[in-house]
């Protein structure tokens, strides 16, 4: 039992939003006493919020609140003993459109974070979720398109964490510039940080859309009904990690902190897990027994043929293993999708109201 005065919580930004409920749900579950802070911009997340404090009632903290604000960002991490930040700005193709707010989020409120946390006499320990993005498009990787999609040539498996930083669109640049500034921190001035550059991450509680959490957003359109838009041509790979051996790997580091301040890991599905967009919407169409019709478009700034994690630092280091394939994470999304039955929930929860009933505090 923490004395009273002391920084019992961990604060969790972006802590409404998919990764960041899942892992408040699991630190919940483990005792720990959790702020989620989150200014609610995307849609779904608000059902997220109302989940996590039925479940976990006053153990969990809302706040409402945007990272940019540095005051507010001041005193909850000041409180806090571990800082996991997630909050960002995640779509390349907001960025393109608004890269001032891409900017704002993802560079300033970093700043803010790192900021709060360097002042402090005894800093709590920072892991920040950085992005693939960081490295470009790798167009000095050999690729080739083979049965299954595109692959690297030359013998490469996957991507390590030595490949050249090239950053791409604003998007590209305002993670990429986070990811440093994270690095940074803990080389200039000691701060416990850790960067973990992630590839295409899914799972349960995550609301996609065609411009970010691409898998769910395939599942729950094709649960609906409705049409698909590919862009590029389908066979661009990605090696996609279901969200319960994300959040195994992000607690491992918190952990061993003191043994890996200052370190940068890859972390997606590697080998075993890299499977084409075309092969995905296969699969998902044959787990829910229904095909829709899927329309081919442009390819998207920034868009990788091939993008795999070569994991080996992370599995060396914290001694972390991949435990669910890709199969078995689409049939665990679905069924989830299934149960949660979305279209009807969010409906009922995504609007202020419900969120001042589910204990949300307010901004200011």
């Amino acid at each position: 039992m923490m004395k009273k005065g002391t920084r019992e919580y961990v604060l969790i930004t972006g802590g409404a939003g998919f990764v960041g409920s899942n892992l408040a749900d699991a630190l919940l579950r483990d005792g720990e006493r959790v702020i989620v802070a989150d200014n609610f911009s995307r849609a779904g997340v608000r059902l997220n919020a109302a989940w996590l404090k039925a479940t976990h009632s006053e153990r969990v903290r809302i706040e409402n609140v945007d990272v940019a604000d540095a005051a507010r960002m001041r005193a909850l991490v000041r409180g806090s003993r571990q800082v996991f930040h997630l909050a960002a700005q995640v779509a390349v193709t907001t960025s393109l459109i608004d890269p001032a707010l891409d900017l704002r989020t993802n560079i300033i409120g970093t700043f803010n974070v790192l900021e709060a946390a360097r002042t402090m006499l005894n800093p709590p320990s920072v892991l920040f979720t950085s992005t693939n993005k960081v490295y470009g498009g790798m167009e000095e990787v050999p690729v080739e398109l083979a049965e299954g999609g595109y692959r690297y040539g030359g013998g490469l498996a996957g991507v390590t964490e030595e490949q050249p930083l090239d950053f791409h669109s604003p998007y590209g640049c305002s993670k990429g510039a986070a990811d440093q500034y994270v690095h940074d921190y803990a080389r200039i001035f000691g701060l416990r940080t850790v960067v973990f550059r992630m590839s295409c991450v899914y799972g349960t509680r995550q609301f996609g859309t065609e411009d970010q959490g691409w898998v769910a957003h395939f599942a729950r359109a094709i649960r609906a009904g409705e049409g698909l838009t590919i862009y590029g041509d389908g066979q661009q790979v990605r090696d996609i990690l279901w969200i319960d051996d994300l959040v195994r790997a992000m607690r491992l580091a918190m952990d061993r902190i003191d043994s890996v301040a200052g370190e940068v890991f890859n972390i997606g599905g590697g080998a075993r897990n890299a499977v084409s967009v075309r092969t995905v919407i296969d699969r998902l169409h044959e787990i829910s027994g229904c095909e829709v019709p899927v329309t081919m478009a442009d390819w998207r700034p920034g868009d990788q043929r091939v993008y795999v994690s070569d994991t080996s630092k992370l599995e060396r280091v914290l001694g972390w293993r991949l435990e669910t394939s890709w199969k078995a994470g689409l049939e665990k999304l679905v069924a989830w999708l299934d149960e949660a039955k979305l279209d009807t929930a969010l409906a009922k929860v995504d609007d202020e109201p419900a969120l001042a009933k589910a204990g949300v505090m307010a901004g200011g």
